[in-house]
């Protein structure tokens, strides 16, 4: 008896399932590509959004005071060299939007122990300043920074937007 009434149930709910089935056509989504990977070319001052191994954006930077060589103690104003994580994220009262590159990795942690220094901290991509005495032009001519990654405010917008906490940063000379 059970068998029979979870039969008709069964049948019951197929055929109303099929009087209210409903064809429904939808346009293809064109997403915006995943990145990757952010690559920065310390040489060449550019900050790259990777998807699919091959650039999707590129961007003018500014780096450390000291910009020639890979950071190898807190204070020295390099901008560090290697593979790091976009870790966690900010909105700055002093650099617009900031998101944290997992400086240091192992390899710095060594090398700084070793060394006997503290290998430093808090490196950021982050945009310029909001200043009305130095107007954001200023900053993309010189490398001003402790040792971070800047760029334009609406760059760095749009960085915000395209990149996910998680997300690959390669370093190079």
């Amino acid at each position: 008896m059970r068998r029979l009434l979870a039969l008709f149930c069964l049948f019951v709910a197929t055929q109303a399932s099929a009087s209210f089935t409903q064809t429904i056509e939808t346009k293809p989504v064109t997403a915006q590509p995943s990145v990757d990977k952010i690559l920065v070319l310390k040489s060449a001052r550019q900050l790259q959004l990777i998807s699919r191994g091959e650039p999707l954006k590129s961007y003018r930077i500014s780096l450390g005071k000291q910009p020639n060589g890979p950071k190898q103690r807190e204070g020295d104003k390099r901008t560090p060299e290697g593979f790091y994580w976009i870790d966690w994220r900010k909105v700055s009262d002093r650099f617009n939007l900031a998101m944290h590159v997992s400086y240091p990795n192992i390899t710095d942690s060594a090398r700084a122990r070793n060394q006997g220094v503290p290998p430093g901290g808090m490196i950021m991509i982050h945009g310029t300043p909001l200043s009305e005495e130095y107007p954001e032009w200023y900053f993309q001519t010189l490398d001003w920074t402790e040792g971070c990654i800047a760029m334009r405010n609406d760059d760095m917008r749009e960085v915000w937007d395209m990149v996910k906490d998680g997300t690959m940063v390669e370093i190079r000379p």
